[in-house]
């Protein structure tokens, strides 16, 4: 399944946004966010697409992403050069930088010895407009092994670093600027000033992005997109969609809460309290444990048990819909960070790092149109919706939980005696976490199973158990992760309480990889 298959609501952003192209940078996404905190809408499109978006979107700016090609190889992503005369300002970052030069009478070749990777010193020449605030000797983050080595006419050099003579030009007569470094990463110190120059003042975009806005868009899609036919939904993760799209279309939308065998501890009993109590939505909870875990029985590849997961899921859902009379439409919490895991973003050049229950997960036949209103948003964007919906704090600002639930969090085959350890050492983390508050600094944290025998003693006696390994990270948007340490009385505490209380482990252990590259979770 691609990113394009779902019914998602077609674009809900305002006009006169920022239009990103994806020439296939990994990180093109935090381009759309380092704008969207702006203030400003953003949407991000592939190559060949560009113009088609531009003539739908109208943005008032043009931003060119980095990639890993270049612009001289006889496969290197192009677009239509039309889109440099459409009178909007246009931002050309590394690769972007590079076709815009070659697209205006400049050339590229490879650095060779001007080659930069990494942390690099900037010469601001020229501080007026794009560079205003911009420290002199500022670090900035370069990743190139080809340059700009001639400027087309109209440009001028607003600033070099050694040994990139290019580092920041501009042609002002055309508002057209260009870096060779990326701007969006944090480790360039006023990357985020610069695109608040060109976005703000440069293009003097309308700063209408907030949640109000974006939740009287999403309603609006969804409303047009499902019309009088009947939604369904699952809970957890799609809480924050279940009750945006019971806005939009009411007692017409059918919530279906699958419990799959595979939640943590207390989930389905949380969510059947916030649904049927406190939102009064018409709630069907399906037992299907049994189901699950015995289309999971003896499977261990954890793409295989993502696709198993995402199929039987939507199997139940065709089951119930059937029940329901004009339910055509399946309603998901998708996020865009999903998306960009699960398939190469937008159709660019990015890798597929593993498939999600709800993308790449789901049957190429379904026959449930999907309604997805947060597939374009990050998850700081759907808290900030959340809040705008009036959903507790406990929910809003809870870690996230993965649609597959435990089971990627449980190497090998998943079996009910590695669920039901792993469930209870989990709980232990939570309450030994959460007591204490200290989970307000934290993205996620929680107990991952690996089957792996390991030599103990427990009351004299020789155990030979599994591991448990503690995951506590830091993030933003689960984009990038970072490893987190918790005081030692802590640490210690958890420990001594999954050995006592959990049967099955001889010993806990914490994982200190940051992403990349490793992932959050470990399946």
């Amino acid at each position: 399944m691609n990113s394009d298959s779902s019914r998602a609501p077609k674009d809900e952003g305002p006009s006169g946004g920022v239009l990103i192209v994806d020439f296939g940078a990994q990180y093109c996404q935090l381009i759309a966010r380092r704008v969207r905190e702006l203030g400003v809408y953003s949407r991000i499109t592939v190559p060949e697409r560009a113009m088609f978006t531009f003539e739908h979107m109208r943005p008032a700016a043009v931003i060119l992403s980095g990639g890993p090609r270049s612009v001289y190889a006889h496969d290197a992503p192009d677009l239509d050069a039309a889109i440099l005369e459409q009178g909007v300002p246009v931002l050309g970052i590394c690769y972007g930088l590079q076709w815009l030069a070659q697209h205006t009478g400049g050339e590229v070749t490879p650095a060779q010895a001007g080659a930069e990777y990494g942390r690099t010193e900037l010469e601001v020449l020229d501080d007026a407009d794009f560079l205003a605030g911009a420290r002199q000797n500022g670090i900035v983050w370069m990743s190139h092994g080809d340059k700009v080595s001639k400027l087309g006419p109209g440009f001028e050099v607003l600033a070099k670093s050694e040994p990139c003579p290019f580092a920041v030009v501009a042609d002002r007569s055309r508002k057209f600027f260009g870096l060779q470094f990326h701007p969006e990463v944090a480790h360039t110190v006023d990357g985020a000033r610069m695109l608040e120059n060109f976005v703000l003042h440069v293009a003097q975009c309308s700063t209408d992005w907030n949640p109000g806005s974006i939740v009287d868009n999403k309603i609006a899609a969804v409303q047009e997109l499902v019309g009088d036919a009947a939604g369904q939904t699952g809970g957890g993760d799609s809480s924050v969609a279940a009750v945006l799209i019971h806005r939009a279309i009411g007692e017409r939308l059918h919530c279906v809460f699958v419990d799959n065998g595979l939640l943590r501890h207390g989930e389905r009993e949380g969510v059947e309290s916030l649904f049927r109590d406190h939102y009064h939505m018409d709630l069907e909870v399906v037992d299907a444990s049994e189901r699950f875990l015995g289309e999971l029985e003896g499977v261990s590849d954890p793409e295989q048990k993502r696709k198993i997961i995402g199929r039987v899921f939507v199997e139940v859902f065709r089951e119930r819909a059937a029940s329901k009379r004009n339910a055509g439409f399946l309603g998901q919490g998708t996020l865009y960070p999903d998306v960009i895991e699960s398939v190469a973003a937008h159709g660019g050049a990015t890798s597929t790092i593993k498939s999600h229950h709800n993308v790449g997960g789901l049957p190429e036949d379904l026959d449930l149109e999907l309604v997805e209103p947060l597939r374009d948003l990050f998850k700081d964007e759907v808290r900030a919706i959340g809040r705008e919906l009036g959903l507790p704090s406990s929910l809003v600002d809870r870690q996230p939980f993965p649609g597959p639930g435990l089971a990627v969090r449980c190497l090998g085959d998943i079996t009910r005696e590695k669920l039901e350890p792993l469930r209870a050492a989990d709980r232990i983390v939570r309450e030994e976490i959460e007591s204490r508050d200290l989970h307000e600094n934290l993205w996620q944290y929680f107990a991952v199973y690996v089957p792996q025998k390991s030599v103990g003693v427990k009351g004299d006696a020789r155990v030979y158990e599994d591991v448990c390994i503690l995951r506590l990270v830091s993030s933003l948007d689960a984009m990038t992760a970072d490893w987190e340490l918790l005081p030692a009385e802590v640490l210690s505490r958890i420990s001594n309480r999954i050995l006592n209380e959990v049967a099955g482990f001889s010993r806990v252990c914490l994982d200190i990889s940051s992403k990349p590259p490793a992932t959050i979770e470990w399946e």
